[in-house]
């Protein structure tokens, strides 16, 4: 069956156009287009009417199948959870405790082998190829940053967030790809009881910076 206003496209690329066969066949249509996309241009070079366009479909359709951009850069490279769903989780937590539900979250989705599986794979095509290094980095600024900046609401949010990436993509690659012990077999309650005070001041505490 075709998903509601799965009407005809507009001409692509490889002009392309009118409806396709079915839900999957155009999800996967747009993921394959967003996937040559975001390799050529960047995350945020490439815009969803691009997308679009090289799909041969509406924009209104990709909006309608990933939402945001930054949720349909999750999908085509295959990550566990969207960039709109870490956001929303966290919203309504204690700022206090943010550091802990943070790491808690990401240390969750690194004991799942498909979330691990994929959240390597992305670190390891970002230290080898700088096409992917980009993506990766504009994802966190332009597709995580930015909301999580608006909810800190601090003049320095952009600073702390970086330290806070840097701290958990260090803390991945020590314990999954590396394997340094105690880290590689540490509990995930110890893990995470001994590095979120650390998250935890990176956001909201003294940074030790001028100010």
């Amino acid at each position: 069956m075709s998903a509601a206003g799965d009407g005809p496209g507009r001409p692509g690329r490889s002009g392309r156009t009118g409806r396709r066969p079915g839900d999957r066949d155009t999800r996967d249509a747009i993921l394959q287009a967003a996937r040559r996309c975001f390799g050529d241009h960047g995350f945020t070079g490439a815009t969803i009417r691009m997308i679009a366009g090289e799909a041969g479909v509406d924009p209104a359709l990709v909006l309608h199948y990933f939402g945001a951009k930054a949720d349909l850069f999750a999908a085509a490279v295959e990550l566990p959870v969207a960039p709109s769903e870490i956001v929303a989780t966290l919203a309504d937590v204690d700022p206090a405790q943010l550091g802990e539900a943070l790491l808690r979250m990401v240390v969750g989705l690194w004991e799942d082998p498909e979330g691990r599986t994929a959240w390597l794979g992305l670190v390891r095509s970002a230290t080898s190829d700088e096409r992917a290094a980009r993506m990766l980095r504009e994802l966190l600024t332009d597709g995580l940053f930015r909301a999580f900046a608006e909810a800190l609401g601090v003049v320095d949010a952009e600073c702390r967030l970086a330290l806070v990436a840097s701290q958990i993509v260090g803390l991945g690659v020590a314990r999954h790809v590396v394997g340094l012990e105690p880290l590689a077999t540490m509990a995930a309650d110890d893990l995470v009881a001994a590095v979120a005070p650390t998250l935890q001041r990176y956001l909201t505490g003294d940074l030790g910076t001028p100010g």
